[in-house]
């Protein structure tokens, strides 16, 4: 009888994409606003020394009245703009030769352009210059009680960062060590639907789950964000108009092709973070992990 490996031979294969295994979510690039910039520069003005506007309340004599101005820092913050970038190589024999049904150059570009966003999320939050890990204040960052994040620690985190808060961002081991100590307390966190995703939160404000807050060792971080410009808050920032521009700030530029017959494309994401206010971001610092519990028979788990 005619084999299996025979009758492959004449038959078509359904062929999916390439599978890129470490590409995730990117909630963070998703729920921050993002500000378009002109030059690649974005400048934070902030007041000096609010503390000294005097004002006067219930006067019923004829007393001088204060006089106040508002003064500027003469030396603000700006922030320009950082590349993610690379040149992709690929083969015009592959191009022209394998191309059908998948084209290899888009194939490629498409592969690539993904390693490159989730390099962009990670600078988001490890940068050492606009990283969101280093802009964050020193009087805006706490440590867990105990090392594993506990609703108290939450509600710490809650009320440094208090004028309308957004979202919570942590490590999913983490999100998972929350609700460990919630179940261990009796009070299992709610879950919402966002993005057709269902995700934990916690007083109302979402725990959203990202792999670039690194667990080093068995230790996270977790932050607490209000976003907008309008209110002061986080902010990612993109420059619009680019040359190449196949979405914002992003641009490929094919680069011609060299003497061993490779076409080249240079692929490069221009993007930053911003902290409007200091109270607009917050820490948990040193949250365990690995802490685990064991309940006893008949408890709810």
């Amino acid at each position: 009888m005619l084999s299996d490996r025979a009758a492959k031979q004449i038959a078509n294969t359904t062929k999916t994409p390439v599978q890129l295994g470490t590409t995730t979510p990117r909630w963070l690039v998703g729920f921050l606003p993002w500000t378009p910039v002109e030059a690649g520069t974005y400048r934070i003005n902030r007041v000096k020394n609010p503390a000294d506007i005097k004002v006067v309340c219930g006067r019923t004599d004829e007393s001088e009245l204060p006089r106040a101005f508002v003064d500027y820092e003469e030396k603000p913050r700006e922030q320009t703009l950082s590349q993610v970038t690379t040149i992709l190589d690929v083969n015009t024999r592959v191009s022209d030769l394998f191309s059908s049904p998948i084209d290899q150059i888009r194939e490629q570009l498409r592969l690539t352009i993904e390693v490159v966003k989730e390099r962009q999320e990670n600078e988001l939050i490890n940068n050492s210059d606009y990283g969101l890990l280093h802009q964050a204040a020193p009087s805006m960052r706490i440590s867990t009680r105990k090392g594993a994040p506990t609703p108290d620690d939450l509600d710490e985190l809650i009320a440094r960062v208090w004028k309308e808060p957004s979202f919570f961002l942590a490590h999913p081991r983490a999100i998972a060590a929350f609700g460990r100590e919630c179940t261990r307390r009796g009070v299992p966190p709610p879950t919402v639907t966002l993005f057709g995703t269902p995700m934990l939160t916690w007083r109302g404000l979402p725990l959203v789950p990202c792999d670039k807050l690194h667990v080093n060792g068995t230790k996270t971080d977790v932050l607490l964000m209000r976003t907008g410009e309008k209110k002061r808050g986080v902010i990612g920032l993109f420059q619009p108009g680019i040359p190449g521009e196949v979405s914002p700030s992003l641009s490929v530029r094919f680069m011609g092709i060299n003497q061993h017959g490779a076409s080249s494309y240079l692929i490069s994401l221009y993007c930053s973070a911003a902290v409007m206010v200091e109270d607009a971001l917050g820490v948990l610092e040193n949250v365990q992990v690995d802490q685990y519990h064991d309940y006893p028979p008949g408890a709810p788990k």
